[in-house]
């Protein structure tokens, strides 16, 4: 694979190049578009027109457009059961200290528990999110690194190449500056275990800049995931086309008209008129003046909102964590309050599944960029370094 590619970039075929390479940017910006509330069908809707008896437009009426922000809770909630609290990292080899102490500056220099949940974050609204190691001599002149989170919504392009046995084989990075004069140029980095290449379009073609990697890993970790939401889509879409008719419905019924008794309808009140007055037919014997009133919404409608609200959480593993409910666990143990979150932990389960192996590919491309870039005295132990790590629970006892 490296050989295939290193033969197309030499020549300056990059599209070449890509095409054996996978890119999720339409998933990814189908999940954006879920996943930001403007963009949610519901806001499609039309305002009505209301026409006089002569087929004359009168005016408009609003017609309520709401949109719930479901994707970004659930997110966050899925989010805060992995990442909440920091990642504990373990020393499991001996005479490695300094190798460890060396990799525990890192961490902290790299901002690595802000990287990581930003990561998450965005692999979680996007479906995919990478992180990039970034080599580099600082104005001391001396060797340093940088962290970059890269996704769609940031304006890159992520392109990956994986064998059968899910290793990745090559990984490229596209993203746009602006040249001197302001113009927009497209760049393109490939990287493989043993080279580099940045690739610059240009109008007579590519131009290809080639050079070592000096760590010797490809120096990413890929997030890939489903969107937090996935499978709730319509519910989603159902309860927020039933809040917007039901918000329509209240501004219509909501306020009191006032009934006087009459022998015949003088008028009829528009349906926007404020301090509505309908006059009926006379003959009654109830009071000549009365209001007619709304008095509650059908059942149905409450009942089927509650069915949505219950199905969208639970189906997606996320509790239900809002001041009305917290207010009446007031008095409830930690192991009860536990026991309530247990859709989150199920779901913080499933997620440290991959993300263990995540992790463990964050520290050995740590351990590769120490012993090869930043501390190359520190090679000997950084071959016999073991580091584990640890989720914490996203509370305090």
């Amino acid at each position: 694979m490296e050989n295939q590619f290193t033969s197309l970039l030499h020549r300056g075929d990059i599209n070449m190049a890509l095409s054996l390479m996978t890119n999720d940017s339409q998933r990814a910006a189908e999940a954006l578009r879920e996943y930001n509330p403007a963009c949610h069908a519901i806001n499609q809707r039309q305002d009505k027109p209301i026409f006089d008896k002569n087929g004359h437009l009168k005016r408009w009426v609003k017609r309520w457009k709401l949109p719930i922000d479901y994707p970004r809770y659930i997110n966050e909630i899925a989010l805060v059961f992995i990442y909440g609290r920091p990642v504990i990292w373990r020393q499991s080899s001996k005479g490695t200290d300094e190798a460890f102490e060396r990799f525990s500056r890192l961490i902290q220099r790299l901002h690595f528990n802000a990287k990581i949940r930003e990561c998450k974050r965005l692999a979680g609204a996007e479906t995919q999110a990478v992180m990039l190691f970034h080599p580099y001599r600082n104005k001391q002149g001396l060797a340093d690194c940088r962290l970059r989170v890269l996704a769609q919504s940031k304006g890159d392009d992520i392109y990956t190449a994986w064998d059968h046995f899910g290793c990745l084989h090559a990984f490229a990075w596209g993203y746009k500056t602006l040249n001197q004069v302001g113009q927009t140029v497209r760049h393109i980095d490939f990287f493989t275990d043993q080279r580099i290449f940045h690739c610059i379009a240009l109008e007579e073609g590519w131009k290809v800049m080639e050079e070592n990697n000096i760590i010797g890993k490809i120096p990413v970790v890929v997030f890939q995931q489903e969107k937090e939401w996935a499978g709730v889509e319509a519910l989603i879409e159902r309860e927020e086309y039933i809040a917007s008719r039901n918000a329509d419905t209240n501004d219509y019924f909501s306020d009191p008209m006032l009934i006087l008794d009459a022998d015949i309808i003088k008028n009829m009140p528009d349906k926007n008129d404020e301090n509505k007055t309908l006059i009926k037919r006379g003959g009654s014997s109830e009071a000549a003046a009365s209001y007619l009133t709304w008095d509650n919404a059908p059942e149905n409608k409450q009942k089927e909102i509650e069915w949505l609200q219950n199905h969208i959480l639970s189906k997606t593993f996320t509790p239900n964590i809002d001041f009305d409910n917290m207010k009446s666990l007031s008095n409830v143990s930690g192991k009860a309050l536990k026991q309530l979150m247990v859709l989150a932990d199920i779901k913080a389960a499933r997620h440290k599944e991959l993300h263990d192996e995540l992790l463990d590919r964050f520290a050995s491309i740590c351990i590769a960029l120490i012993a090869n870039v930043l501390d190359v005295s520190l090679k000997p132990q950084c071959d016999k370094l073991v580091i584990t790590h640890e989720f914490q629970p996203p509370f305090d006892d």
